[in-house]
């Protein structure tokens, strides 16, 4: 037993009785078991208990044991003075102050269902891809879950974008631009990326951002790649990138990219050459923001290529067969699941009543993802029919299951009430 579990149990009320009785043998009704506080102070507030026919009010504390009261220090806390109900599982000592103050101790060992106890302990000591695996089944996945774990999602990446607008004076291009440089940079160099983007004021890319080769001479000057020029094209770039650092003065600051553990295609060369002539549209974020259905998106997205330079390199100097860098139907779901769509919650959430409804159809028009998370919910037998399910059982196994908080999964409820 955890303290934890024994404010979940009390929380939603899973006993196997209700006469509860007082460790004096006085029966005690509980009006209101009180609203769960997860800060500072007793784990109840604002209930009502009804003992020898009085009624009381005042927040209720839950102890593993008696004695915690004095582990715990509350004797000397103010916080603690209007406590009308000592609930523990094991009653081990006597309090005297609450004694003294007729503070009522309730025992619960009794009350509550050993197999729940017994079930939740396999299950925060399990060493399973999920804790509750040897018993999970689809059928216990809550109606609306999926759209409840998108919504959470776009929430929290709502509040991160919001503080972003306000460091840049609510310029809504500057954060998508840096939005999709992290998501360009996928794993390996996303930070790296946003460091290179962040790096120039955006009213300066927004004024070279239609000349490919300033831009990609920028782009591959601030990542010191144009020091010592291996062919004439590079020497082009480098003489470009003096010219833009001389005349906007930028600064001598210098980010590495990674070409660690990359398969080509996403050498950090392509993906910002790629970015680079993503940025040829005029009035992206218009186009990006406006867009009523994944086909419009594809289409801003699915000419993007890498300069002619890497039609024929994957690295500076080396030259490769022949291959346009195109960006692939994958990279493209990818950028909308990770920049795209939280970007268009967080700007139409404020006047847009039904963004919600139209963000949950753009996931649910995307393909599944493909990686080592969703292939161990396929093993679970858990059938994936889109970008919607795959991005919430993601989201689901990094906040819930990865820190085994079973007591707060809607799965999990309804697995540890079942005997």
């Amino acid at each position: 037993m955890t303290e934890k579990l024994l404010q979940y149990l009390w929380n939603y009320k899973v006993f196997k009785y209700f006469d509860f009785k007082d460790i004096e043998g006085n029966s005690v009704e509980i009006i209101q078991f009180g609203k769960w506080n997860k800060d500072a102070g007793p784990d109840f507030l604002d209930c009502k208990i009804k003992i020898n026919g009085v009624v009381l009010a005042g927040n209720i504390e839950l102890h593993i044991r008696s004695s915690d009261w004095i582990f715990h220090n509350h004797s000397q806390d103010p916080n603690y003075r209007n406590i009308i109900l000592h609930v523990v599982f094991l009653h081990d000592t006597e309090i005297s102050e609450l004694t003294d103050q007729k503070v009522p101790t309730l025992e619960l060992k009794h009350y509550i269902d050993e197999n729940i106890v017994g079930k939740y302990e396999r299950l925060i000591n399990g060493n399973q891809f999920i804790a509750c695996e040897n018993i999970f089944n689809q059928e216990k996945i809550p109606v609306n879950f999926h759209e409840g774990n998108i919504l959470k999602k776009l929430e929290e990446k709502s509040i991160e974008l919001e503080q972003s607008l306000i460091h840049y004076k609510n310029n809504f291009e500057a954060v998508l631009f840096h939005s999709l440089a992290y998501s360009f940079g996928l794993k390996v160099n996303a930070h790296i990326f946003r460091q290179i983007a962040e790096s120039v004021d955006y009213s300066i890319i927004n004024k070279i951002r239609q000349n490919p080769l300033q831009f990609e001479a920028l782009l591959f000057g601030i990542s010191g790649w144009l020091t010592t020029p291996e062919d004439g094209q590079m020497k082009i770039w480098k003489r470009e990138f003096e010219f833009l650092k001389a005349k906007f003065k930028l600064p001598d600051q210098i980010y590495h990219p990674k070409f660690l553990r990359l398969r080509p295609p996403n050498f950090p060369t392509i993906r910002l050459s790629q970015l680079a002539d993503l940025y040829q549209h005029q009035n992206l974020f218009s186009k990006v923001m406006d867009a009523e259905n994944i086909e419009e998106l594809y289409t801003l997205f699915k000419q993007v290529k890498a300069s002619e330079y890497w039609d024929c390199h994957f690295n500076f100097g080396t030259i490769s067969k022949v291959q346009p860098k195109t960006l692939s139907k994958e990279f493209i779901n990818l950028i909308i699941l990770n920049t795209i769509l939280p970007l268009k919650y967080a700007y139409h959430k404020y006047h847009s009543e039904e963004i919600a409804d139209k963000i949950i159809e753009f996931y649910q028009n995307i393909p599944a993802e493909k990686n080592s998370i969703i292939q161990n919910w396929k093993d679970l037998g858990v059938l994936i029919a889109n970008a919607l399910e795959s991005q919430s059982l993601i989201y689901h196994y990094k906040n819930s299951c990865e820190e085994k908080n079973c007591l707060t999964c809607s799965i999990g409820f309804k697995l540890l009430k079942e005997s």
